[in-house]
């Protein structure tokens, strides 16, 4: 595990994701996985709707995410060949523990469904954050996994659901490394308004 931040700040300001494939024990206990899920639910959620659900793939359920992986590249992808499938073994295996996170929006209501989307990326970050908070490293893939009818369809419980990434949980099995962050003078710029 991670060591303790000094402040909820600092925990933010060192924020890292780590290669799923790299995880090792321990992962979080099902009483810290559910608490991960309790603060990730605690997101800006415009009209009350929790437009999210989470799905969680326990470790004896993993062979049988390697098969779904399998079978959706063997009906969808014709050109996958054996390193597809080699892959796909190692994403359905990693991480030491699996939440998949889908948006559930609700049509025809006033609130857009890209807000409720949004809300969804909120949840997603959330649950990273949670996670880092617990002393655990967190990976938010999607891939074309998450974006294959035969997994969405597995997932899913309704045709407007849709994966918005898979979640993997664990320890840090090397050094985390930092990666390049955006200059804040190139994102950052002050509003002026316009005359009329």
């Amino acid at each position: 595990m991670l060591n303790d931040r000094s402040t909820p700040l600092a925990l933010l300001e060192t924020r890292r994701s780590a290669r799923a494939r790299d995880m090792v024990g321990p992962g979080p206990s099902p009483e810290q996985l559910g608490r991960i899920i309790a603060v990730a639910a605690r997101t800006p959620d415009h009209g009350k709707l929790a437009p999210w659900r989470f799905v969680i793939v326990e470790d004896d359920q993993r062979e049988a995410l390697a098969a779904l992986l399998h079978r959706a590249l063997e009906q969808n992808d014709p050109e996958a060949g054996p390193a597809h499938h080699a892959k796909a073994d190692q994403f359905a295996r990693q991480g030491e523990a699996l939440v998949v996170l889908l948006s559930a929006p609700v049509r025809g209501h006033k609130v857009p469904i890209d807000e409720q989307e949004m809300s969804a990326g909120a949840v997603g970050m959330n649950l990273l954050h949670a996670a880092n908070a617990l002393g655990f490293v967190g990976s938010w893939l999607t891939g074309w996994a998450a974006y294959d009818p035969t997994v969405r369809e597995a997932f899913a419980q309704g045709p407007d659901e849709r994966i918005i990434g898979f979640f993997f949980f664990g320890s840090p099995g090397q050094p985390l490394q930092e990666r390049p962050r955006p200059l804040l003078s190139r994102i950052v710029r002050q509003w002026s308004p316009t005359e009329a």
